[in-house]
């Protein structure tokens, strides 16, 4: 018993082969592609993969899609980004829960290293983060337009090997296309959370990572001075400066991310209000 592959993409030609390499032990890889102008596609079928081809509307959708309407040899799938690579001890753990047919959880979570600069950014990535990338597909669904959220029916376990994540392997410029788009939606979801939610207080201090996760971005999104306070959050409180000069850029990215996220929510409540931006 092994386990199928889902590779969501769009113009990875730098990163798909080293992912795809990692997974050579697999023989049922499926690459969704978003109909990529590079050489994705040539490379995912000379790797052996079946390529299918929708238009991205929302990062849900095509996961959803990807996971409910193709048909996969084995009962578990795991759901790399092409710009993670899987080390053969994640292999190796992933391959055991298959064989093992009577395990309960419907999809597990997996730790990364974020690299950048040819560093594992450990303090300034917020790690440990926990993602889910290897799941039962009849068992889960998803939801959020952008960094969607997994919810599962039944139990949901964690792996203790890693992923490598190299997010900037594209370049910079890459790398703030894709958070243009993300702010995009963050900013959305912003002006919905401001005007319709409340802080749920209580799960602060709650002892699930993903829960105290999801109630600190709802506190964020109401602080002042967002930005510089993402970044100091980042460099001091977590420790980002332990990361050297990588870890002061990468907070550094962050906190104008979160700028971003800040004006472009400023620009759709003008806009509701009926304002000029």
């Amino acid at each position: 018993m092994s386990i199928s592959v889902l590779i969501m993409t769009l113009n990875e030609e730098k990163n798909l082969p080293a992912c795809l390499a990692s997974l050579d032990w697999c023989d049922d890889i499926v690459v969704l592609d978003s109909y990529s102008t590079d050489a994705t596609v040539e490379i995912a079928r000379a790797a052996g993969a079946r390529v299918y081809q929708r238009v991205h509307d929302t990062e849900s959708n095509q996961r959803t899609y990807g996971l409910k309407e193709i048909e996969y040899k084995y009962p578990w799938v795991y759901t790399p980004d092409a710009d993670e690579v899987t080390p053969p001890d994640l292999r190796d753990e992933m391959l055991a829960i298959a064989r093992d047919r009577k395990r309960p959880e419907s999809a597990f979570r997996i730790r990364y290293k974020n690299m950048f600069m040819g560093r594992w950014i450990k303090h300034s990535s917020l790690y440990p983060t926990w993602i889910t990338r290897l799941v039962r597909p009849d068992r889960v669904r998803y939801e959020r337009d952008a960094h969607s959220r997994c919810l599962t029916e039944g139990p949901e376990g964690r792996l203790n090997a890693h992923f490598i994540h190299y997010s900037f392997n594209k370049g910079m410029n890459a790398w703030y296309d894709k958070h243009n788009r993300y702010s995009s939606s963050e900013a959305r979801e912003t002006v919905v959370s401001l005007r319709e939610k409340r802080v749920p207080w209580h799960d602060v201090l709650s002892g699930v990572p993903e829960v105290r996760r999801r109630a600190l971005k709802e506190l964020a999104m109401r602080l002042p001075f967002r930005p510089t306070a993402r970044f100091l959050y980042m460099y001091v409180l977590r420790g980002g400066f332990l990361d050297g000069k990588e870890g002061y850029h990468y907070c550094r990215l962050l906190a104008a991310y979160e700028y971003m996220i800040v004006i472009k929510t400023e620009e759709l409540r003008r806009r509701e209000e009926g304002l000029p931006v």
